[in-house]
């Protein structure tokens, strides 16, 4: 009988594909991820089934879209009744752990996972979590322009902090695992926060990069008054006029965000070079993605919360013992479809035994190889914080529709 893989889930923050060299990025250096993405069948339309850290990782965890959930912005909870993937991979005899970010609000900070090795990350005043008598204020905690004006070079932050210890204590954890009696298989998810804003990183991480290779913006800055009602909206938010964004900000922003992919990248290296060490990797499963994008100065516009290709999609690599890796995946896929996919990959019954209905579909097909009979569309909402009209995607092929409730809708041709 052969025995159950492991699952090695490996998460980056904010993470956007066009700045990785697996798919296209030409100044961005991640040797350890283009090993994976070597190994790996890379899915090149995969996408966040809402552009914001905590409804994008609930909707991972449930399969489910976060509307259905009721997990709106990053201060909703959602109810420790939803079934997650760890509560299945866990009742199919899994050891179920998390290092690092989990971004859970609530009491329920498990979710079915096991154990947690590490923290969380979060402000000490928990001010993300808004004003619900008053959702039209501007927080003063609200993410400014101020990232962008202020990027550069930091010895330290609590972010850097956070992710070595998420690396440091996956490392110790695989090795005391593969020490010991290994009478379960294990799901591990080791989540990092970079290269979240703000936008600075160690002088290690600066220095890879000279000033000069630094790429702009494809798409340069659109006059507010241009811009999408959403895009308005995002701008009276973000910027506010505080302040004047030079392109040497946006340089060194970008600089920074660079050099923080650089460092997830060495991180996961530490990861991956335990497990072979350990000798773990020839049975398991790794998966690589991200919650959600960032625009990174694209239109004008910074970080995420919009339906904007930088913002929305996101990185997916698997890797399958036994599967031939550097296959690409054309096919609208999304992060929902990663929990019925683990366990159609893990379980005897894959997804036979769900207790409830979910809205994502397994990749096992396309896994596979066979595209025929996948409905090649995927979604995405925006129904979070401060905004005056819920927001939905469609993605069917090369076509995008962005609908925005009582305000103009749009249809992209990505292919164009």
């Amino acid at each position: 009988m052969t025995a159950p893989m492991n699952v090695l889930f490996l998460m980056a923050d904010q993470l956007a594909p066009h700045f990785l060299p697996a798919y296209g990025h030409q100044v961005v250096k991640t040797p350890r991820l283009d090993e994976i993405a070597e190994k790996s069948l890379i899915f090149d339309a995969h996408y966040s089934n809402s552009p914001l850290c905590v409804p994008a990782r609930a909707g991972l965890m449930t399969g489910r879209m976060p509307s259905a959930i009721d997990c709106f912005d990053s201060g909703c909870d959602y109810p420790f009744s939803v079934p997650t993937l760890a509560h299945y991979l866990r009742a199919g005899g899994y050891e179920t752990v998390q290092s690092g970010k989990a971004h859970f609000i609530g009491p329920d900070q498990l979710h079915g996972l096991e154990k947690r090795l590490t923290t969380d990350i979060c402000p000490s005043d928990n001010c993300w979590y808004g004003i619900w008598d008053d959702p039209d204020r501007i927080l003063d905690w609200f993410h400014t322009l101020e990232n962008v004006a202020t990027a550069g070079i930091a010895e330290r932050s609590s972010q850097q902090d956070h992710d070595l210890d998420a690396a440091h204590t996956a490392v110790r954890w695989l090795y005391d695992y593969a020490r010991g009696p290994k009478q379960r298989p294990f799901f591990l998810k080791v989540s990092f926060t970079h290269p979240h804003d703000p936008y600075v990183t160690p002088p290690t991480y600066w220095n890879r990069y000279p000033d000069d290779e630094i790429d702009m913006p494809i798409t340069p800055n659109i006059p507010v008054s241009d811009r999408d009602p959403h895009g308005q909206w995002l701008y009276r938010h973000y910027d506010r006029g505080e302040f004047e964004i030079t392109d040497n900000h946006v340089r060194r922003a970008r600089h920074g965000y660079y050099g923080s992919v650089s460092l997830v990248d060495d991180l996961v290296g530490q990861v991956m070079d335990t497990l072979k060490s350990a000798r773990l990797d020839q049975n398991t499963i790794v998966v690589f993605t991200a919650d959600h994008g960032d625009m990174l100065g694209e239109r004008g516009a910074w970080y995420k919360m919009s339906f904007y290709e930088r913002s929305c999609r996101v990185p997916l690599m698997i890797s399958i013992p036994g599967e031939e890796g550097g296959r690409r995946i054309s096919q609208c896929t999304s992060l929902i479809d990663l929990m019925p996919t683990l366990l159609d990959l893990t379980l005897d019954k894959g997804c036979a035994d769900l207790v409830e209905p979910i809205e994502g579909r397994s990749l096992l097909s396309l896994i596979g190889g066979d595209a025929d009979g996948w409905d090649d569309q995927t979604r995405s909402e925006i129904l979070f914080e401060g905004v005056s009209a819920p927001g939905l995607m469609i993605r069917r092929g090369s076509r995008k529709y962005v609908h925005w409730e009582g305000r103009p809708c749009s249809l992209f041709d990505l292919a164009s």
